[in-house]
């Protein structure tokens, strides 16, 4: 990496700042919501990524800066070179699953540059993995659906102990960021099981199968929460998926605030974190069962906020700037309550189910604000569009040695 890539980002008098400023690592939908998250309160934002195409770095609300990539000794190196040009440690956030583990892997030295909260390296990477954290749950009585899991072909016997339909998913989320295995697929049947089984572990890693919960996807539930030191919660929130893409398996299309699910879910989450020791950013994922009449965990969130965290700032629960305030010893911030109930949106595209919005509802969308217009310029526009016409132009300078490869950054 070239040394002065980021002075193209920043000047470094822009990085001395009189507050400390938040350093975000990955610029998607996540990462957007948390730069207007804190930007909006003042504080000095840079959001950093791999791609100049990502949402965040085109707010008006945070400074840009390119990196080579998530893993490795080149994002370490990348960061301890933007961390060197602070006179104080930012605070860092993540979003991006990849980098939270590298930097659990390498804490140490990045703790000099960087002001971090996680739970120990043994956790992340126990909560991270689908059937470790399956194991740990039952270990502890905490409820999760019926599940086997699979690590080779010799263990697709195991699906026969299942009832259907069920949901197959990798054991490590990496899996499919890296476009190894799907990221869930839901089967009707054990010979579809099986078949779909078979083929995902022709790739390396496990897959966990879990019989499927019933009730529509609207009955997903999450709470988002920051965890400090001694166990200090800093902020918490829970919400209510009411559409996923793709259906029933994917991500958050659209949610809102779930205060009929607060009391029980808080508490159950809350109780796991105490369980293993949890520290930093995180989530709990749920499904209410409507055979059994209660909830049961689906899988947690480690290290990083999730795809919707931004519904809880929306909301009235900025738990972004919580988690700032909590690091630096200022005080707590005080929750507001939005005088129109509020559900978020991934995109326009995704329409929401009329019957689950509550009336007089305002929807907002993830890309588009008035007030920081650019995001959703490039996300609707120029990402289909313009970017179909540079992108060859793009593929030569990286492939013949130009600067398209993380060497030379810059805002948007």
């Amino acid at each position: 990496m070239e040394d002065d890539h980021t002075i193209r980002v920043m000047t470094t008098e822009s990085l001395i700042e009189q507050r400390t400023a938040a350093v975000i690592v990955g610029g998607e939908l996540n990462g957007l919501g948390l730069v207007r998250s804190m930007g909006r309160q003042k504080v000095p934002t840079i959001a950093v990524d791999i791609s100049r195409d990502r949402a965040a770095l085109w707010s008006r609300y945070a400074r840009g800066c390119l990196i080579r990539s998530f893993t490795g000794h080149h994002f370490v190196e990348d960061m301890v070179a933007l961390g060197k040009r602070f006179d104080r440690r930012p605070i860092l956030f993540l979003t991006d699953e990849d980098a939270v583990h590298t930097v659990s892997e390498n804490r140490d030295e990045l703790a000099n540059w960087f002001q971090f909260r996680l739970p120990s390296d043994h956790n992340v990477k126990l909560l991270s993995n689908k059937a470790e954290f399956h194991g740990f749950a039952l270990q502890n009585n905490f409820p999760v659906p019926h599940s086997v899991i699979l690590r080779s072909q010799s263990d697709l016997g195991l699906l026969q102990h299942l009832g259907f339909p069920c949901v197959l998913k990798p054991d490590d989320k990496r899996q499919v960021l890296r476009g190894d295995k799907e990221r869930a697929v839901r089967v009707n049947s054990l010979s579809e099981a099986l078949e779909h089984a078979s083929i995902m572990l022709r790739t390396p890693g496990g897959v966990i199968a879990q019989e499927w919960i019933d009730g529509p996807e609207s009955n997903i539930y999450f709470t988002l929460f920051y965890r400090g030191a001694e166990g200090r919660v800093a902020g918490i929130f829970t919400g209510r998926k009411i559409l996923c893409f793709p259906p029933d398996v994917g991500s958050t299309a659209i949610c809102i605030a779930a205060p009929e699910a607060r009391e029980a879910l808080e508490a159950m989450t809350l109780a796991f974190a105490e369980c293993t020791g949890f520290e930093g950013m995180g989530s709990m994922e749920y499904k209410w069962d409507d055979n059994r009449n209660k909830y049961i965990m689906i899988e947690p969130t480690v290290g990083r906020t999730d795809w919707q965290e931004e519904i809880a700032t929306l909301c009235g629960v900025n738990i972004p700037l919580a988690a700032y305030n909590c690091e630096l010893g200022l005080p707590g911030i005080k929750n507001t309550t939005s005088p129109t109930q509020v559900a978020w949106r991934a995109t326009f595209m995704q329409a929401p189910p009329r019957h689950l919005i509550p009336a007089r509802t305002r929807l907002i969308d993830g890309y588009f604000r008035w007030d920081d217009p650019l995001p959703a310029f490039q996300y609707y526009c120029m990402d289909r569009t313009i970017n179909r016409i540079i992108r060859p132009w793009r593929m030569h300078r990286e492939f013949s040695g130009g600067n398209g490869s993380g060497k030379s950054a810059g805002k948007i």
